[in-house]
């Protein structure tokens, strides 16, 4: 219950604030919003009135629209669809734009808490009980200085030089509380990939981050997912990507997802207060769910860019011809083409979500 009620208030909440951005540049061009409506029709009351704009709740509580005046015909003299193409395009715009700040908004605070990497210090994370690495000493925060003699300066110099002593004593330089630490511990090819040889997870060591590099950090994640998305398409095409890992899924699957990264959070808190509790070492707790709200706020703004009539990217497209040429596409037109192709998606989202019943998504956190 608790993953079903954040999943419904976080998908309700990102396209709210997608509406929210298309009504803020609405308001600000002085274009009239008729509607803001909370959730999806059929209306239940509403809830205030402001500046002309009727504030509703509906029945659905399921993310939000608003509904500008003349919003699909130029006939209107102060509504939207007659407004200037460069205003229709900010009012566009605004929508997916206010995803993906909401994306940068929480990968910040994602790397404000975790902080920034060390150059050169490579940090030990989970220890697993009754590992070689459990046995031998080591601990959860030491910080690997030399394997094997060898300074080590990298997660994966530090991988690889385990994997060479398989089965064979290693000795490992440990730095600990500023003291130096000497352990060797011997690394087992008889354990899974999962468990790791020497029964360990590595990473570099952190520093708590700037203000400045927090933001910086947080528009760097957001665009490199952003990118990401958008090379799907050609990574299928080149063999890149297999199919399976390119494939959509509908609200069960995102909601599996939820429910998993719930779980896990929940999980690594309780390991960490246990920790706490008697004195020990032990990993951050993992943030999945606000990872999960920063991916689907990317996904959600970089898909409405996409140029594909009846989403924000296809109207912007429609206002590209004004905007150069002067010449507008007929609004009938435009309203026939978009009205087809909203009926399109409407089909391919109601196969998405029958697939993620016939055959769901295999949900694996690392």
């Amino acid at each position: 219950m608790e993953a079903f009620l954040l999943f419904v208030a976080v998908l309700s909440g990102m396209i709210i604030i997608h509406e929210l951005g298309h009504f803020l540049a609405a308001k600000y061009f002085k274009i009239p919003v008729e509607e803001f409506g909370l959730g999806l029709p059929p209306r239940l009351l509403t809830l205030f009135r402001w500046q002309g704009t009727e504030f509703t709740l509906n029945a659905l509580p399921l993310g939000g629209f608003v509904r500008p005046r003349g919003e699909n015909d130029p006939e209107v003299n102060d509504g939207l669809a007659a407004a200037n193409p460069w205003k229709r395009l900010v009012v566009l715009v605004a929508g997916p734009l206010m995803n993906l700040l909401t994306a940068v908004v929480v990968f910040s605070i994602l790397v404000a808490q975790v902080g920034v990497a060390i150059p050169g210090q490579v940090l030990v994370g989970d220890v697993l009980a009754d590992s070689p690495a459990a046995l031998s000493g080591i601990q959860n925060g030491d910080l690997i200085i030399r394997i094997a003699g060898q300074e080590i300066a990298t997660t994966a110099e530090a991988v690889e030089i385990i994997r060479t002593y398989r089965d064979k004593p290693v000795e490992i330089v440990l730095l600990r509380n500023g003291e130096e630490i000497t352990v060797t511990p011997t690394p087992l090819s008889s354990r899974s990939a999962e468990e790791g040889a020497l029964g360990v997870s590595l990473g570099a060591a952190t520093r708590p981050a700037t203000a400045l590099e927090a933001i910086g950090s947080g528009m760097m994640i957001t665009a490199g997912q952003a990118i990401g998305i958008l090379y799907i398409p050609i990574g299928l095409i080149q063999g890149m990507i297999a199919p399976e890992e390119a494939r959509l899924v509908g609200l069960r699957g995102m909601y599996d997802f939820f429910g998993a990264a719930v779980e896990r959070d929940s999980e690594t808190r309780e390991q960490a207060a246990q920790a706490q509790a008697t004195g020990q070492a032990a990993a951050p707790p993992s943030n999945w769910v606000l990872s999960l709200i920063g991916m689907l706020s990317i996904s959600l703004g970089v898909f409405n860019l996409l140029p594909i009539p009846a989403l924000d990217g296809g109207r912007i497209l429609f206002t590209l011809p004004e905007i150069l040429f002067k010449r507008r596409i007929p609004a009938r037109l435009e309203n026939v083409i978009n009205g087809v192709a909203f009926m399109l998606l409407i089909g391919l989202m109601l196969v998405i979500n029958l697939m993620d019943f016939i055959n769901p998504v295999s949900v694996s956190l690392p």
